[in-house]
């Protein structure tokens, strides 16, 4: 079985982060989550969900509408959890979205939450670690720390949906970015259309 963290940080586009656990989950893949407490506060003013972030079950419920048993809640405080160690194997983790404070944090080492220790992780264990900014602009320490991140072996992959797929939703612009970013775990999928490929065929209910 396949094994994958990830972490949804206090950034705008919690929506990134909700359709990559839907895509992840249903994979069968195990999935390692984590939810910060700003990322909640984000969730509620972006998407009308309300959660305790220290609930894992009310928290995958209010993400997901269920639990899957394959969806492994671990709390932000929880720096105990197993993906805090770099014995604990997994196949990559994404941060999505990801904060500019929790960007900076991992730059330079500093964890105050298991998001930040479980990314430290996969730096020093030279695993897969993609991570989806969303700011506007970006400062120069933005940009400094972003090159440190990729000069330490990160995909710094920010939510900018490209156009030309044909996006005419906001649903799509969001598949578009979660499908670069399972592109880089190497998870296969299907949400956007990529480019020089032969167009999807739509389905009536598409319609």
């Amino acid at each position: 079985m396949r094994r994958f963290v990830l972490a949804i940080t206090g950034a705008s586009g919690t929506a990134y982060g909700r359709r990559m656990l839907e895509v992840l989950s249903a994979t069968g893949a195990e999935i390692h989550l984590t939810v910060s407490g700003p990322a909640a506060k984000v969730a509620s003013h972006e998407l009308g969900l309300r959660f305790d972030p220290d609930d894992g079950a009310e928290t995958i419920r209010a993400l997901l509408g269920g639990e899957p048993k394959n969806v492994i809640f671990h709390r932000s405080s929880e720096l105990e959890a197993p993906v805090a160690s770099g014995s604990f194997r997994h196949d990559g983790m994404a941060v999505v979205p990801c904060s500019m404070g929790t960007l900076g944090r991992i730059a330079h080492g500093v964890s105050s939450g298991l998001a930040d220790r479980a990314a430290d992780v996969c730096l020093k264990e030279r695993r897969k670690l993609v991570l989806v900014p969303r700011e506007t602009p970006y400062s120069t320490i933005h940009l400094e720390n972003m090159l440190k991140l990729s000069q330490a072996g990160a995909i710094v992959l920010p939510a900018s949906p490209g156009l030309y797929a044909g996006a005419t939703t906001v649903e799509q612009l969001v598949d578009f970015v979660v499908s670069r970013a399972l592109d880089h775990l190497g998870v296969e999928n299907n949400l956007m259309q990529r480019y020089g490929e032969p167009a999807k065929r739509r389905h009536p209910e598409d319609e």
